[in-house]
């Protein structure tokens, strides 16, 4: 038995102790305590569009406000798996008191996420931002975009490459074939075919093929090896052919994805610890923030940020009924076609281009080095350019060109008649004939606007904002466990996972400004 001095006095302890009247949860929590925060901005949204997906047939369901709450919080505070959801809300005070004491088992919480989410995430999102905007917390008609990659929940080393999966189909046609020619020369008669060419065959066509080509070279003297590839192909080819279309059909427009992931496509990631470029299955997040709030999120296949802003805008307005008046994005949405698109929806764009920063050192330099068309005198009038030894180069056609999104660019061509004797051919042109220019004049004229906009006393101070106001947000997002990695997978229940974890951010935010 332990000795107790008489003079040292200590506070009751009985764990077991029974209560006249039991705690209220809510007690204590403090007043400024995130999980009020959750559950007051929960109570005020509209969910008649998740209440639409519930029967009112069978037993008795969870509240989806309830189970809205619980994953939100979680959300909020790095808890993400179904399970330990389910632990939370019966050992976790904060997710006890939003529960009400219910305590939903994983497989409810799961259901309810992938199932009763899936088409209305995004409604629930918005609702929550127009709410920070009515609060004055927010400006959802002036945005910041950025993208980051998010790695997917899958085998890093399980890939399919699309330009594997071709050159696989390209190898079997050409040995496809190799055996008609081969067959066509050895039994010409017997084959009683013209001749062919094997273009991206399909599995009955090799099957159909290989048997003209059996039937063909019976009762011939046939090389052995040949032969054998005609047994190799008949077992193997149409399989393989079968396996080629199904990854094709998969790949899509995409260049590589995870077999354990079919969703996630291969992308370098910013947080690349070996130092040696790996590539790993993931996601391209797109956001667009004001003042630490994300205001819109999609995610995308393609690791290419320049194809994602239009998309990505065209979610804005569906969810907002307008574009926004001004958007600022770095130089990897810089494109002919962007510019475009936020000029023809009215969206005032503070976007930089390719070389937008060296062109500016370049022109505070005293020896400056001019670029190849600033040498170049532009008559407007006449539709031609003068070079510096006074030489014209007249407009003799047009060269269109298609991006990979299906968007057409024009360039216009400009030939110089003489440059014969010039002194200065030699640097102004590789090899021989005239001179060629090609210039997009659209472009052109978007970076022109673009520049004016950036150096502008606005521009400069929505540049510097830009820096300051998506990078945090990512940062916060990816802190602790975060969004380093993506529990889910596929890319519709991936797009549920981080309309949750951008609802718990802004939700997150709005506390600490009210602590």
């Amino acid at each position: 038995m332990e000795k107790q001095d008489s003079n040292i006095v200590f506070k009751d302890y009985d764990p077991n102790q029974l209560m006249l009247l039991p705690h209220n949860l809510g007690d204590l929590l403090p007043s400024e305590h995130p999980a009020r925060v959750v559950s007051t901005v929960v109570d005020k949204i509209n969910i008649q569009p998740i209440l639409s997906q519930y029967s009112n047939m069978g037993a008795s369901s969870y509240h989806p406000r309830m189970l809205l709450k619980v994953l939100i919080y979680g959300y909020l505070e790095n808890c993400y798996s179904s399970r330990k959801l389910e632990k939370a809300v019966r050992e976790n005070i904060g997710f006890m008191w939003l529960s009400g004491m219910q305590r939903p088992d994983h497989n409810t919480i799961n259901r309810f996420r992938g199932e009763k989410l899936r088409e209305v995430i995004r409604e629930v999102f918005s609702q929550v931002v127009l709410m920070l905007y009515d609060e004055g917390l927010l400006d959802i008609k002036d945005v910041y975009t950025d993208g980051t990659k998010i790695e997917a929940n899958a085998n890093r080393y399980t890939f399919v490459w699309g330009k594997a999966v071709k050159k696989s189909r390209e190898r079997i046609a050409k040995q496809l074939q190799e055996l008609w020619d081969y067959a066509a020369e050895t039994a010409k008669e017997e084959l009683g075919q013209p001749e062919e060419k094997f273009e991206n065959p399909s599995p009955e066509k090799v099957l159909e093929t290989v048997e003209k080509i059996n039937t063909a070279l019976q009762g011939k003297e046939v090389d052995p090896k040949v032969k054998q590839k005609l047994r190799y192909a008949e077992k193997n080819w149409p399989g393989k052919l079968a396996e080629y279309e199904q990854k094709e059909e998969i790949l899509q427009e995409r260049n590589s994805y995870s077999k354990t992931d079919e969703d996630a496509t291969f992308m370098r990631m910013k947080e690349d610890h070996m130092k040696n470029g790996q590539l790993k299955p993931g996601y391209n997040l797109q956001l667009s923030t004001h003042g630490h709030f994300v205001v819109n999120y999609t995610l995308h296949q393609k690791p290419n940020d320049t194809t994602t802003l239009i998309p990505h805008m065209d979610a804005y307005r569906q969810m907002y009924g307008a574009y926004p008046e001004t958007l600022t994005a770095d130089a990897g949405y810089g494109s002919e076609e962007n510019y475009a698109a936020l000029e023809h929806n009215g969206t005032s764009a503070y976007v930089k281009y390719n070389y937008f920063h060296k062109e500016l050192r370049e022109e505070k330099r005293k020896n400056r080095e001019y670029r190849l068309l600033e040498n170049l005198y532009y008559d407007s009038q006449k539709d031609r350019y003068i070079c510096p030894m006074g030489q014209p180069m007249e407009r003799d056609g047009t060269r269109t060109g298609t991006t990979s999104t299906g968007y057409r660019q024009e360039y216009a061509r400009y030939t110089a008649s003489n440059c014969a004797g010039c002194p200065m051919a030699a640097s102004c042109r590789p090899g021989k004939g005239n001179k060629t220019i090609e210039v997009n004049r659209t472009l052109e004229r978007f970076k022109s606007v673009a520049k004016q906009k950036l150096t502008s006393p606005e521009g400069i101070q929505k540049r510097k904002q830009r820096a300051t106001d998506v990078e945090p947000v990512f940062g916060h997002l990816k802190q602790n466990k975060g969004m380093k990695r993506y529990v889910l997978r596929g890319l519709e229940k991936v797009e549920i996972e981080t309309g949750l974890h951008v609802i718990a951010h802004n939700l997150s935010r709005k506390a600490a400004k009210a602590a």
